[in-house]
């Protein structure tokens, strides 16, 4: 089975064959979807939510499309993550009691890429979902601007913006930086 679906054949079958197709679709893409609302969130129960609905979403118009659905899907799935983080509530309830522990925190074991992810989170959520389409998730230029629906110049000013803000956040800073400068200030 190849993870892109040519719908066209489906649709001609009929309606418990589009169903199948879905579900191979699903089957087949469900994982790297994941990954890119993985990366787009910073939250697995998040990231699967928001995959669960751009998949109910893209099942609505899954009759309607040509070709390969990813894109499709992949725009679909930016979208809700952007309407999401627009909306001023964001449910959760503030409780007296603090939920119980579930287990020991295991923060500390994976420290290497917590500073990454720190510097990502600081970034606007736009320049967020630029670096995990282009970086993360190899999109070219022009895919990524449709996938978020704006320019391709709007993609590459929100990427330089982006990695400018990751070069000089202090997370990623490095103790082992040389000084290439003698006491005047010029290169050596």
């Amino acid at each position: 089975m190849t993870a892109e679906l040519d719908v066209r054949d489906v649709v001609r079958i009929g309606g418990q064959s589009v169903q199948r197709d879905f579900d191979a679709f699903v089957a087949a893409r469900s994982g790297a979807l994941l990954r890119t609302a993985y990366l787009l969130t910073h939250d697995h129960a998040l990231a699967e939510d928001l995959l669960q609905t751009s998949l109910t979403k893209a099942w609505f118009a899954w009759s309607r499309l040509d070709g390969r659905p990813e894109p499709y899907v992949r725009k679909i799935l930016v979208n809700t993550y952007a309407t999401w983080w627009r909306r001023k509530w964001n449910g959760e309830h503030a409780t007296e009691d603090l939920p119980e522990q579930a287990g020991a925190d295991q923060t500390e074991n994976v420290a290497a890429g917590h500073d990454l992810w720190s510097a990502m989170e600081r970034l606007p959520r736009r320049q967020r979902a630029v670096v995990v389409l282009r970086y993360f998730e190899d999109l070219t230029e022009a895919e990524t601007a449709q996938v978020m629906g704006c320019s391709v110049g709007t993609v590459k000013s929100q990427t330089s913006k982006a990695l400018a803000k990751l070069r000089i956040d202090p997370a990623l800073a490095s103790d082992d930086i040389v000084d290439t400068t003698d006491e005047q200030g010029a290169d050596r």
